[in-house]
């Protein structure tokens, strides 16, 4: 897969098809069909520490990449302007890594939150 077409709407369906990137801003989540073909369906969840979505009226971006990591096809891409963009293969350093640093990210935005005044 090379493109996905956004699709806004406020309840995600039942049977989602590949190639489309069903975005519900009420629900601040989105979801796909892994564009590997391995048919897994892929949740990302918008908020300060997860995903951003942007959309320019025409094409969207997802930001940060998204690392299936726990799928046994371990794909690694971003959606940048409407079009999957692969990136190169991890090794299993580089997914603990990142694993750990996206957890420590978490964990300071939840401390920020609860505790504003402390500057972290």
């Amino acid at each position: 897969m090379k493109k996905i077409e956004p699709r806004f709407l406020d309840i995600i369906p039942d049977n989602i098809e590949s190639g489309i990137l069903y975005i519900s801003a009420k629900y601040n989540t989105a979801i796909h069909m892994c564009p590997c073909g391995c048919g897994n369906e892929i949740v990302t969840p918008f908020s300060p520490h997860d995903w951003k979505l942007i959309f320019d009226g025409d094409s969207i971006s997802l930001y940060p990449s998204i690392g299936n990591w726990s799928l046994p096809c371990q794909s690694h891409y971003w959606i940048v302007n409407s079009e999957i963009e692969w990136a190169p293969k991890w090794g299993r350093e580089e997914i603990e890594k990142s694993r750990k640093e996206a957890k420590f990210s978490r964990g300071s935005f939840f401390e920020k939150k609860r505790w504003p005044f402390l500057d972290f």
